[in-house]
C-alpha cells in the first residue's frame, strides 16, 4: 500500500508560511496532480513529500508510516525532475541502473530490471547511447526508466514535460498515463498546465497561495468549481466572469442592462459574479436571454472558432462549433445555456447556490 496522507502540513521559511496547514489524502494507486499558478507552493509540497524539504509543522505519512524525519531514500519514492538530471558521460543503461549499483544490487539483477524498464518505455534500441544522442522525449523516458527500476511505492513528477515542445508534450502525457495504468503505482505529479492536469489525473489538487482551493476529479472541478479561482483556472479558454445583480423572478441584470433568466432563487438586488464557460455560448439572432457583445477578434482553430468579444469593458470568449468570420467591431448576440451557468460571491469568490430555498 502506498497511500499518502498530509495532515496540517506546514512549510515555513523564517517567519513566512508558504504552505498553510494542508490536509490531503492520496489513495494507493491514484494519479494525483498538484496544479496551480507559479508560486502557489505545488513544487514545495512535492519536495516535502520527497524529503527534499523539511516539514515545519504537521505530518506526512507514506504507506501508513510517518516520514517527516526519514531521508528521501528511506521513503520508498522515486522522483522525475524537469531537467531529466542524466549523467552525460554514462550510457542510457548506466544512467538507468545507477541507483541500483549504488545500492550494491547484483549485476544480473540490475541488467534484468533495466531491460524490463526499457521494454516498458520502448528504449531497448537506445540502451548504449549517451544522453546527447537522444531527443528531449527520449531523455524524459530514460529519467522515467531510472525511477521504474527502483520499484518505488510512489512516483513523484516535478513538471516533467515543461521543457518539451507542444506536440511532444501531448505524446508524453499519453505515455505517462499509460505507464500509470500498467504499473498501478501511486503518482503525485506537479504541473502549472491545467490541460495536463485535466487529461492525466484521477484526482486534482488545486493550490492557491499555499492553500488547497479544491480537490476532486477533473470533471467535478470543471463542472462544479467551489470558487471563482478554480472556475477560471480549470478550463481553456477559462470561464467568463461578468458582474451582475440579481433581479426578480430568477433573472440577472448585467452591466449593460440586459436581463438573463437563469432560474435562481436568490433575493433581488444581490451583487454576484456570473460565470459561463465559452462552450456554453452560441450565436443567436435574438436579444432574448442573450449577451449583446462587440467582436474584438476571431481565432479559427479548424474544428472550432474562438470569438473574443467585449461586454461593457469585460472580455467574453465563446467557443463556436461552426467556422464563422465575425468582423472586428461588429455587434453579435450570444445565447446562454442557463443550465450550465455559475454564480460567485464578488467579495469572497465562493460559489453561490442558485437554489438556496430547496435545501
Amino acid at each position: 500500500m502506498a497511500q499518502i496522507e498530509l495532515s496540517s502540513a506546514v512549510k515555513r521559511y523564517g517567519s513566512v508560511d508558504v504552505i498553510h496547514g494542508i490536509d490531503v489524502d492520496i489513495k494507493d494507486g491514484e494519479f494525483a496532480v498538484l496544479v496551480g499558478p507559479s508560486g502557489c507552493g505545488k513544487s514545495t509540497l512535492l519536495r516535502m513529500i520527497a524529503g527534499l524539504e523539511t516539514v515545519s509543522d504537521g505530518e506526512i505519512r507514506i504507506a501508513d508510516r510517518v516520514v517527516n524525519d526519514l531521508r528521501p531514500k528511506e521513503r520508498g519514492i522515486a522522483m522525475v525532475f524537469q531537467n531529466y538530471a542524466l549523467y552525460p558521460h554514462m550510457t542510457v543503461r548506466e544512467n538507468m541502473g545507477l541507483s541500483l549499483r549504488l545500492s550494491k544490487v547484483a549485476p544480473d539483477t540490475i541488467r534484468s530490471k533495466v531491460d524490463d524498464a526499457a521494454a516498458i518505455l520502448g528504449l531497448e534500441a537506445l540502451l548504449d547511447r549517451y544522453p546527447r544522442q537522444l531527443s528531449g522525449g527520449q531523455r524524459q523516458r530514460v529519467a522515467m526508466g531510472r525511477a521504474i527500476v527502483r520499484d518505488p511505492a510512489v512516483f513523484l513528477f516535478d513538471e516533467p514535460l515543461s521543457n518539451l515542445d507542444a506536440k511532444l508534450r501531448v505524446k508524453m502525457r499519453t505515455e505517462i498515463k499509460a505507464l500509470h495504468q500498467r504499473l498501478k503505482t501511486t503518482i503525485v505529479y506537479v504541473t502549472h498546465d491545467q490541460i495536463e492536469a485535466m487529461t492525466m489525473a484521477d484526482k486534482i489538487i488545486v493550490l492557491e497561495g499555499g492553500h488547497v482551493s479544491q480537490v476532486g476529479t477533473p470533471l467535478d472541478l470543471y463542472d462544479n468549481p467551489r470558487n471563482r479561482f478554480v472556475a477560471t483556472f480549470i478550463g481553456s479558454p477559462s470561464m467568463n466572469i461578468l458582474p451582475a445583480t440579481t433581479g426578480e423572478n430568477g433573472t440577472l441584470v448585467l452591466k449593460d442592462g440586459a436581463r438573463l433568466s437563469i432560474g435562481h432563487r436568490l433575493p433581488a438586488g444581490q451583487q454576484v459574479d456570473f460565470g459561463i464557460r465559452p462552450e456554453h455560448l452560441s450565436l443567436t439572432d435574438t436579444t432574448d436571454n442573450a449577451l449583446s457583445v462587440q467582436v474584438v477578434v476571431t481565432e479559427p482553430t479548424g474544428a472550432e472558432t474562438y470569438a473574443v468579444t467585449e461586454l461593457e469593458g469585460t472580455e467574453v470568449v465563446a467557443v463556436l462549433r461552426d467556422r464563422v468570420d465575425l468582423a472586428s467591431g461588429s455587434r453579435v448576440h450570444f445565447a446562454v445555456d442557463t443550465a450550465h451557468c455559475h454564480l460567485f460571491d464578488p467579495t469572497t469568490g465562493n460559489a453561490i447556490d442558485r437554489d438556496p430555498g430547496l435545501h
